[in-house]
């Protein structure tokens, strides 16, 4: 399955920022026993190419890595090179979505506005992160009214109380970050148990008709 279909299919992609790399497997392999097929880690974390490049020679074979928080053509590539499978960033940046699609990459750009979610999409974007979606589920409802036609990932504010409405809404996919993975809590047994269950509300939240 290629990296679009995956997206479409799995939906939620689980955001790791600021988790230590020895830590990486272990929370790839609690997420993947939840269900999760999708796993983003920001550039903005310590090592995060080392843990791309680790979790795609461990875990590539069952989930999509990417990267998230890429903010110029130059870490998209240096991500590429890494094994990420798709990127994201938070802004609109027209140069990374074009570095990103030439090596083969799903782009995922981050847009808030109705004309930057269309200048994203015009210039190449496979699908659109709108960020922050904290303002709620009826603004990716009302969005979709005019731009039915671009697939959108609301991120930053989705977690397992309100996902079932951003579903409703219209979204094609679901950015969940420290709702899901909260990397400030120490990773032992019982934090990657609690992890796999906590994957498991939100794989079944997108499964659920």
């Amino acid at each position: 399955m290629d990296t679009f279909e995956a997206i479409y299919q799995h939906k939620v992609i689980a955001i790791i920022r600021g988790a230590k790399k020895e830590d990486l497997q272990q929370i790839g392999n609690a997420l993947k026993g939840g269900g999760v097929r999708l796993i983003e880690v920001t550039l903005n974390s310590l090592n995060a190419l080392e843990g791309i490049k680790l979790l795609k020679e461990t875990l590539g074979r069952e989930m999509k890595v990417g990267a998230g928080t890429v903010l110029d053509p130059e870490s998209a590539k240096a991500a590429i090179d890494a094994g990420a499978d798709f990127i994201l960033s938070p802004t609109v940046s027209t140069e990374t979505i074009k570095m990103t699609k030439r090596y083969g990459k799903v782009s995922i750009p981050g847009a808030f506005t109705p004309t930057e979610i269309l200048t994203a999409y015009e210039h190449g974007a496979d699908l659109v992160k709108v960020f922050p979606a904290s303002i709620g589920a009826a603004y990716i409802k009302d969005i979709r009214g005019p731009l039915s036609h671009i697939p959108l990932i609301p991120t930053g504010g989705v977690n397992e109380n309100n996902i079932a409405d951003f579903k409703k809404a219209g979204a094609a996919a679901f950015g969940i970050g420290s709702s899901l993975v909260n990397t400030k809590e120490e990773v032992n047994t019982a934090y990657l148990r609690a992890l796999t269950e906590k994957a498991q509300i939100f794989v079944q939240a997108v499964t659920d008709k």
